[in-house]
Order: C-alpha cells, then structure tokens, then sequence
C-alpha cells in the first residue's frame, strides 16, 4: 500500500482508505462490514472515514465496534467524522450546523459512538453560512487543543471558504484545515483540476476524495451484462436522481469500459487508477457493499502502470471535459 501526506501535515494516510457512507448500519450486515473493514486494514489502509449523519449515527456504532473488538493498535489507524447535517432526521436548531455548540456536542457524541479518546480528522462536512468564519475556525482549534481531535478538515466547501479559514486561522495563530474532501473522478473534475489549484500551492491543502466511481457508474456492472434488466434499471433510476445517470455520461462510461476493456482491467480499477494519478489526491476514499468488490478494487494499484502517456490521452478524448485554466 502506498502512504502520502495529507497536505503539508505530517501524517502519513495510506493512498486507498475505506468509507462507511451508504453501506455500514444501513445497506450491509454488521458482519460485512467487518470484513471489509479487517480486509482493509490487513492490505495496509490505515484511514476510515465516517460521520455524523450516515445512517443517522448508527455507522459510527457499528465502526466503533468493529474497532473495539479488533483492538488494533491506535496508531496504526486513523478514523475520522464529520459535523454538519446532525444525526436526526428531522434536527431542531442547534442540532445541526456549525454553531459552537453542534460542534462541540457532535463531537463529543462522535466520539462515544466510534468508541474513541480522540478523532484523527474532524470534517465540517459542508460551510455554514449562518455561523461567521471566526467562530467555525476557533471551534475546530479549541478541539485541538483539548486533544478530541488532531486535524480538522472541510468537504465540500468552496476555494473562498477555504481560503477566508485559512486567512482567520493566520490572522489569530490558529490552526487551520489540512484537507479538503470533495468528490472528484473522471465525469467530476473542476473544483479538484481548477478551483483548489491556488490552495494546494498557497496553504498545501490535502485532499481525501469520495465517489472516485462516481456512485458506481464508473464500473462494468451497466455493460458487461451481469445485471438483470430491472435491477439494471432500477439503479439508473438511482443514478439519474443523483443527477449522474445522464445519457452523455452513460456513453462516455461505456468507451471508458472498452478501453479498460482492452487493457485487460475492470473500469473500477481504470477508474480509481486515474485519481491516483493526481498528486494533490492524498487517499481515495473506497465504498464496498461485499469482500470481493472490495478486494477488487484495493488492486487498482495495478493497473498505475497501463496508465501511460498514450492511454491519458486516450481517456481525455474519450472524457472531453479537462477544465481549463484561468489566465491571469
């Protein structure tokens, strides 16, 4: 397994890492996800990503105790949480956002659920804009120093918002966010190709990137026929409600199936491949509904080689959407 920093911290994340989003306390059986998570561990991935509001706190119980029972040695992993949706379905005010006080309660009850002294990285798991910037960024800092958290993080926040936290972390010596986890893979580029590009020069922001398979449709399983005709069209349905099943990208994840294909790999593992290939990606974050897929793609690492000069461009022809670069 390869080990990258995250950003310009110290810690060392292993390239691959496994989420819980979707599947742990929810899709899966508590025993799956055992395996996937001892699979994981064992093929060298010392990075587990989770929150607040998957499952609605129930996949950090089922993470914390799969963690309890393993009693790996705590510095061997990381685990991290996210704050921002609240664990209610339906929260009332203060339940969610971040407000001090949702900050502070969320990670304390984080904490209990996943069983743990402190967290490795604290996400603020999208902006706030009813909270000002001082009060988001001192509340991070304070957790650090009560040493509930070692790193804090946002996802899905915007290069100003990044750059405002930044600037009030400098302006007070605080300590600002390390990473940034944002969806990127190859139907989704932009923000990590063009608008985070001064962040990672300007503060070495690291990023630990979800969706890498862009919610399954990078994958073989829409092509190669191993889906029934319902079940395949009840999954596009899935799709295009998340708004990634349109038929332009349909098309360009059959071409990315026949090159990968014709390299003699799964789309996954193109796929993944491909967000390994960017530097300023720190740890893919990997999904897993069974052992097998997750097996599968922990050996993307694999197909690095075939991703040569020629077959970029190849993907680029194919893709069509490389963002452009701003000229100043």
């Amino acid at each position: 397994m390869e080990y990258r920093r995250l950003g310009k911290s110290g810690l060392q994340v292993s390239a691959l890492s496994l989420g819980s989003w979707v599947t742990f306390g929810n899709q899966i059986s508590d025993d799956v996800a055992k395996q996937l998570m001892v699979a994981a561990y064992e093929a060298g991935v010392n990075f587990f990503d989770n929150a607040e509001v998957y499952a609605y706190g129930r996949s950090e119980i089922v993470m914390g105790n799969i963690l309890r029972k393993m009693n790996w040695d705590r510095d061997t992993w990381l685990v991290s949480s996210k704050v921002y949706w609240g664990r209610c379905q339906n929260p009332r005010p203060n339940q969610k956002g971040l407000m001090r006080k949702h900050i502070v309660e969320a990670c304390n009850a984080a904490l209990q659920r996943l069983q743990v002294d402190y967290l490795d990285i604290y996400f603020a798991h999208r902006p706030d804009v009813n909270t000002p910037m001082e009060e988001v960024v001192w509340s991070f800092h304070n957790l650090i120093l009560q040493g509930k958290i070692l790193y804090w993080g946002t996802s899905e926040w915007t290069a100003q918002q990044i750059t405002e936290a930044h600037l009030i972390a400098e302006k007070h010596h605080l300590i600002g966010p390390v990473a940034e986890q944002n969806q990127y893979n190859m139907l989704h580029r932009k923000m990590m190709e063009r608008d985070y590009l001064p962040l990672f020069q300007r503060f070495g922001m690291g990023t630990t990137i979800w969706s890498p398979l862009a919610s399954g449709l990078l994958t073989d399983k829409y092509f190669d026929g191993t889906l029934n005709e319902k079940t395949r069209m009840d999954m596009m349905q899935w799709l295009r409600d998340r708004s990634l099943g349109d038929a332009e990208k349909m098309d360009k994840a059959r071409k990315l199936h026949q090159l990968a294909k014709s390299l003699g790999i799964p789309l996954a593992q193109l796929a993944l491949a491909w967000c390994l290939k960017n530097p300023n990606v720190s740890t893919v974050i990997l999904g897993a509904s069974k052992l097998s897929q997750l097996q599968e793609n922990l050996k993307c690492f694999d197909a690095l080689p075939l991703l040569t000069d020629d077959v970029m461009e190849q993907i680029e022809s194919i893709l069509q959407n490389k963002p452009s670069l701003p000229v100043y």
